[in-house]
């Protein structure tokens, strides 16, 4: 069963938000916008990321993260500050494979000015059938991250 997926953007990936809410709503998952609505909207892009990471925290990490702004990079930076928080930028299926395959990740990040939103809406499709499984060759290193990040996350 997925897991419910909260969802934020800044004002430079508005459209895409509502594009990949869109997907989640195809696939009957339930999830929570927690902005911004418009690109008018001058919330800073780690306010957002901030949202969503508590949200997810306050979960006891039952749920999962998207989000969005121009290039991705500046969310994942501030999602990763939060612990059991694995964020990474994912703008092709390898990575958004290896995120969850490798890395246990539980929040994808996309930038709407990198990627169009049919390659957005393919990667977000592919990144939620996915799940990590411990024991793997990965093991080490997820457990390894965890150490240093300081977080219980299951």
């Amino acid at each position: 069963m997925e897991k419910a997926i909260v969802i934020g953007c800044d004002n430079a990936a508005v459209e895409l938000k509502h594009t990949l809410i869109g997907v989640l709503k195809q696939l009957n998952i339930p999830n929570e916008d927690v902005g911004v609505e418009s690109e008018q909207d001058q919330t800073l892009y780690p306010e957002v990321a901030e949202r969503v990471c508590e949200t997810i925290i306050k979960s006891d990490y039952q749920k999962e993260g998207i989000i969005l702004c121009g290039t991705g990079i500046g969310m994942a930076m501030t999602a990763n500050k939060f612990p059991g928080i694995f964020a990474a930028v994912c703008h092709d299926s390898f990575s958004a494979e290896r995120s969850r395959l490798s890395n246990n990740g539980n929040v994808i990040c996309m930038g709407a000015r990198v990627i169009g939103p049919e390659l957005a809406k393919k990667i977000l499709r592919e990144w939620l059938t996915l799940e990590y499984i411990p024991g793997g060759s990965s093991q080490p290193k997820v457990d390894c991250m965890r150490s240093i990040d300081g977080a219980s996350r299951k």
